[in-house]
């Protein structure tokens, strides 16, 4: 009987450190949307299956009351239109931390604040502002006491590296080494930060799924494919990814800094063009990835990092800009119902199995982009330009141009300050490039020039000042 008691506390013991040493799996609650559940709703819909860690996208009061008590971990956000006050004034710094976090703090547990979100991509040119604006939500944290049980970061798009493949060849881009990244990480090694990423394989799938395969982009069993820098073999985007910033850090000599990836998805639905956007696809790649950070284990090139994720997103959000992929990444509808049914907690794994396999992606066109030696085409044959409409009023122009600029991918650098085409310095004449530049990107098809009606087509090369619009990349 004795041997029989060791042998049950031995397997006691390795499963609890099995189990501590799992990944975990929060969630983004984004609220852009008319047709969304109260707070107190949608607590008990993250408490039914087993959430507990949200991620929202500011400190709203009615959110965090709801929180209070339920045990659910929260990271609020400092947006990104509060930066500058929050890092030219450290009393307006103070009072945002004492409102908005020690005010529901430890009821509600909050346990991180996101400063700012894809500062980088933001066209108002806030990058300057982002650690000064750390550093003084820092200080405030330090005056209640609370800077050992919540963190200070800020989420990262992917975008802010220069090259992510081979994921050994990760590096940061070179304008904001020293400018931001360096500083950033220095302040995250001095406070016991982890570093905020956000991490979407589909978009790297749909702009090359000619050379990616579907599989390998959903964590379904594929061969796997091999780091020619390091000789590490990858059996998912997702991996892959997450390594090329570490490397990228690595080169930095910043080896000592976790990641935690802030958001991360797959659309259920998408335009035509958009290529895998489908309900099977997002059932596969987000059921997948819950179970690969579930069951532990850590990525090829840091094999003992586990990882907490977000997923994005909690709801499908109707009121966004953008293609109909950026209102399609919920996991449920707005009446609480699954989008489609995957689990959140390990009990759920043991009776998981990934239903789609093999889905043909929406949108089944194999998109080639033409062979121009990369660059902007400058082409007028046949050519037509996506404009901003100048009577859809300020607030939709200003958040097509955020989309545009931010998840949308555009190239919005020709419009910051001393750029080419920062002059006019107007919404309209700025919102037009970067419409622009996102309508030539998606190749010009169809409905990529819609911006909630902010957008309309033209045939004639648009007028703005001595700037140049592009059509092609």
């Amino acid at each position: 009987m004795d041997y029989l008691r060791a042998f049950i506390f031995l397997v006691l013991i390795l499963s609890a450190i099995s189990l501590s040493e799992a990944g975990s799996i929060g969630v983004n609650y984004g609220r852009i949307s008319d047709e969304l559940p109260s707070a107190f709703k949608v607590v008990q819909l993250l408490k039914s299956q087993g959430i507990d860690r949200v991620k929202i996208f500011d400190a709203d009061p009615a959110v965090l009351k709801a929180l209070s008590g339920s045990g659910i971990r929260v990271t609020v956000d400092l947006p990104n239109e509060m930066l500058f006050s929050a890092a030219k004034r450290p009393s307006f710094a103070a009072t945002w931390v004492k409102r908005n976090v020690a005010a529901y703090h430890p009821s509600t547990q909050i346990e991180s604040v996101a400063v700012g979100n894809e500062v980088f991509v933001d066209p108002h040119n806030t990058t300057k502002y982002l650690i000064p604006a750390m550093r003084n939500i820092h200080k405030a944290l330090v005056s209640y006491n609370l800077h050992s049980s919540i963190k200070i970061s800020s989420p990262l798009a992917l975008s802010a590296l220069q090259n992510s493949y081979p994921s050994s060849s990760g590096s940061f881009r070179p304008e904001l080494v020293d400018l931001v990244i360096k500083p950033m990480l220095d302040f995250l090694r001095e406070t016991g930060s982890r570093l905020m990423i956000n991490v979407y394989p589909f978009f790297a799938y749909e702009g090359n799924s000619d050379v990616i395969p579907l599989d390998y982009a959903l964590l379904k069993e594929n061969p796997g494919m091999v780091d020619s820098g390091n000789g590490l073999r990858y059996f998912n985007l997702f991996d892959a990814q997450i390594d090329a910033v570490f490397a990228a850090m690595s080169a930095l000599k910043y080896d000592d800094i976790e990641i935690i990836v802030t958001e991360t998805g797959w659309p259920s639905k998408g335009d035509e063009n958009e290529i895998g956007a489908s309900v099977a696809n997002a059932a596969s790649y987000n059921g997948n990835l819950i179970r690969r950070i579930l069951t532990g284990g850590g990525t090829p090139l840091r094999p003992k990092a586990d990882l907490t994720i977000y997923l994005f997103a909690l709801f499908n959000e109707n009121k966004k800009f953008g293609p109909t992929s950026e209102r399609n990444y919920g996991l449920f509808f707005p009446d609480e119902k699954k989008v489609y049914d995957i689990p959140f907690t390990q009990e759920g794994l043991k009776h998981y199995r990934d239903g789609g396999h093999n889905t043909p992606a929406t949108g089944n066109q194999q998109v080639t982009p033409p062979n121009n030696g990369g660059g902007v085409s400058k082409s007028l044959t046949g050519s037509t330009w996506c404009v901003a409409n100048g009577d859809a009023g300020k607030d939709r122009l200003q958040g097509g141009l955020d989309y545009a600029c931010g998840d949308g991918g555009a190239d919005c650098r020709p419009i910051q300050r001393g750029a080419p085409c920062y002059s006019p310095d107007t919404l309209e004449a700025h919102a037009s490039f970067a419409f622009n530049s996102y309508y030539q990107k998606k190749g010009r098809a169809g409905g990529s020039c819609y911006f909630g009606g902010a957008a309309y087509v033209v045939t004639q090369p648009p007028k703005y000042g001595r700037c140049e619009f592009p059509t092609g990349y």
